[in-house]
């Protein structure tokens, strides 16, 4: 990021600073809104969107205090306000995103339909996409690659989550020569049974959604950013819902143990000579963070590898010991206006996607609650499985009214579920399985 913070500077110094407008003023995005502009030299957040305008207003007020926000409805409401300098918010993130005056556009909500408005607007009128939307990257990402590489502009994941850090550390493994044969993520805690009943208490001390949190413990989040990973370097998974070491048993009470441990029992599921697999842990130190096996295969740098502590192969163990989530995705933003480069995108057709699993006994008729939900939980597999066998996404299940009785931990198919008419994500999924080859003869969507 050294290059970055200089090119940030020099437009700082300029008088040009990259304008940004967010989807979104959660958790995360309001962090992102304070660092912009407490801690970012040459940009500046110019519009929020959001579906309740206090939550936007607040935000700004908190990052931008002394300035009065506009409320707009408007695309040309917005760009007047772009243009005199003032925060504005907005619930519409469609009119948002085609505003002049904009260079990128922050997708940090989480949602499908809701972020997809913004995407096609910004896409549209030329604008870089930064998503910090694990969720709709994980279910149609390769396809919103192939649309912005037709406008000419970047779509990237972020710098500072998870898959992001672990991209950064791949194209630095990578750089030196070693081969990358596994990127992992480290986590505290993986119980896909936990609900919005058991992870109340933790969101409301942290001030953070309780579905995002529940997907955060139930799995369905790290099966999101290991598949964003593996899209984005070709990798895939050795089993449905990954490896996975838990050596605390869902007992985040028990001792860490050292990182180093686990390749021991990873390393039975990689081969050296494949494209590499997406997994991660649970329990390691140090941590939360990300990490990457490497091999090599000249016996002379092994030799430097091992003098460097990096041990005798031939899996070699690079981490980084912390993910700092919203600080980094300006930088993000960055890269991909100055420099035209992604932290992490797909690289073409799916490897890995996130499938639904039933959460609890499911009864004909109900209506699914989606992600963070009491009723599913999301596990990573290869993208040609899920294809082949017409298994449900994930990202596609919320809304989704089950058709029969279904037994918990039974993964859920298109033939399981009515689909709710009339969404963008469905018509969005079913574009790149016709795109990608993906299609079988009994698809539904």
């Amino acid at each position: 990021m050294i290059i970055v913070d200089t090119a940030l500077k020099k437009r700082h110094a300029e008088g040009r600073p990259i304008r940004v407008g967010m989807i979104g003023a959660g958790f995360m995005a309001s962090g992102i809104a304070l660092q912009i502009a407490k801690s970012v030299p040459g940009m500046e957040l110019c519009a929020i969107a959001v579906r309740q305008t206090e939550q936007g207003v607040a935000a700004f007020e908190a990052s931008r205090a002394g300035e009065t926000v506009v409320l707009a409805s408007t695309t040309a409401e917005i760009s007047a306000a772009i243009k005199a300098g003032k925060p504005v918010v907005t619930t519409d993130p469609a009119a948002l995103a085609r505003a002049e005056g904009l260079d990128a556009i922050i997708e940090a909500t989480g949602s499908m339909d809701f972020a997809l408005e913004a995407v096609e607007g910004a896409l549209e009128t030329a604008k870089h996409v930064i998503l910090m939307n694990a969720e709709l990257d994980g279910t149609i990402g390769p396809l919103l690659k192939l649309k912005a590489d037709m406008a000419g502009v970047v779509i990237t994941n972020v710098d500072g989550d998870q898959p992001g850090v672990q991209m950064n550390l791949y194209r630095f493994v990578q750089s030196i020569g070693v081969k990358p044969v596994l990127c992992g993520n480290i986590k505290g805690l993986q119980d896909e049974y936990r609900t919005p009943d058991t992870q109340r208490g933790f969101a409301e001390k942290w001030g953070q959604n309780v579905n995002m949190v529940t997907s955060f413990a139930d799995g369905t989040k790290i099966a999101f950013e290991q598949a964003i990973v593996a899209n984005g370097t070709g990798m895939g998974v050795a089993k449905r819902g990954m490896i996975g070491p838990d050596p605390t048993n869902k007992n985040p009470t028990l001792p860490l143990r050292p990182l180093e441990e686990f390749v021991e029992m990873l390393a039975p599921h990689i081969d050296p000579t494949g494209p590499g697999i997406v997994d991660f842990v649970v329990g390691a130190r140090p941590g939360p963070g990300v990490f990457v096996l490497g091999t090599h295969d000249d016996p002379r740098q092994a030799h430097y590898l091992n003098l460097y502590k990096l041990g005798a192969g031939p899996y070699y163990l690079f981490y980084t010991p912390y993910h700092l989530c919203h600080f980094e995705v300006p930088l993000t933003v960055a890269r991909a206006v100055l420099f035209h480069d992604a932290a992490l995108a797909p690289l073409g057709a799916p490897t890995v996607g996130v499938i639904a699993v039933a959460k609890r006994d499911l009864k004909a008729g109900q209506t699914l609650d989606g992600i963070g939900g009491f009723d599913t939980y999301g596990q990573a597999e290869n993208a040609p499985i899920i294809h082949a066998d017409l298994l449900l996404p994930m990202g596609l299940a919320d809304g989704c009214r089950v058709k029969r009785d279904i037994a918990k931990d039974t993964v859920l198919t298109f033939a399981d579920v009515t689909v709710p008419a009339g969404r963008k994500i469905d018509a969005y999924y079913a574009e790149m399985e016709r795109h990608f080859g993906l299609v079988t003869a009994e698809a539904t969507v």
